[in-house]
């Protein structure tokens, strides 16, 4: 992995640009993995990432905590968005179509702890910590292949 890189996201509209930041980088074959505690804004980078890479602003994108996973045909690649909170360990994941998702779209993983070996060596981790009421610092860790494009990166 790379050395971290941290960025302060002082509020919501910060998570956002960070996510629409990520989202220009991101490339069919990816996964990001979302690291955080409960409320630590993994779903609101998630629906900030959906709705840029979609140019909808208004996109709706519905929290996959029951469904577990929600696919998303974007114009540049599928986005799977995996939330693995309820599941108890990683020969249920492939049940969700992670193989698929790692076939040529792009995968979005909240609680990646959950895959265990599935766990792509190839990835970027980024990890978001409540700081404030509405402030979070995110952590970014990649794999060699994230480097230059984290070395771009400017939200």
């Amino acid at each position: 992995m790379i050395p971290d890189l941290r960025i302060d996201l002082p509020d919501e509209a910060a998570t956002a640009r960070l996510a629409a930041a990520l989202g220009d980088l991101l490339r069919p074959g990816d996964t990001v993995c979302l690291y955080g505690g409960l409320g630590a804004g993994k779903t609101a980078f998630s629906r900030a990432l959906i709705r840029s890479l979609s140019g909808n602003p208004e996109e709706e994108v519905p929290s996959p905590t029951f469904t577990l996973v929600q696919v998303y045909p974007l114009p540049r690649f599928d986005l799977w968005h995996f939330d693995l909170y309820r599941l108890s360990g990683p020969e249920e994941v492939a049940e969700l179509g992670w193989e698929e998702a790692q076939a040529g779209g792009c995968a979005l993983v909240e609680w990646p702890e959950r895959l265990g070996d599935l766990l792509p060596a190839d990835r970027l981790d980024l990890t978001l910590t409540v700081t404030g009421p509405e402030s979070r610092t995110a952590t970014l860790a990649g794999s060699p292949s994230w480097t230059p494009r984290l070395e771009s990166l400017s939200c």
